[in-house]
């Protein structure tokens, strides 16, 4: 059976099943809004990027963790997101 969670120091996450990719990338943007809706393919991101459920361990608060590959790709999703 697949591993469902992943814990690092920081957080532990959940994948979303639309991922193309599974893994956490260098880049990291946490986002405090659980139930927002992100589709990360209106970006038109350049690199790898996956999106997790996450619960931040330092201070226990759910949220959402997108991890990118480059960090053009985060500081454009940063520029851009605006939750619903």
């Amino acid at each position: 059976m697949a591993e469902t969670t992943i814990t690092t120091d920081s957080y532990k996450l959940f994948p979303s099943p639309r991922n193309v990719h599974r893994e956490v990338f260098l880049h990291e943007v946490f986002v405090p809004h659980p139930y927002a809706l992100i589709d990360l393919p209106s970006f038109r991101l350049q690199g790898k990027h996956s999106l997790f459920a996450a619960y931040r361990l330092a201070d226990r608060k759910m949220g959402q963790l997108v991890t990118f590959e480059l960090a053009a790709d985060a500081a454009k999703f940063n520029a851009n997101f605006v939750p619903d």
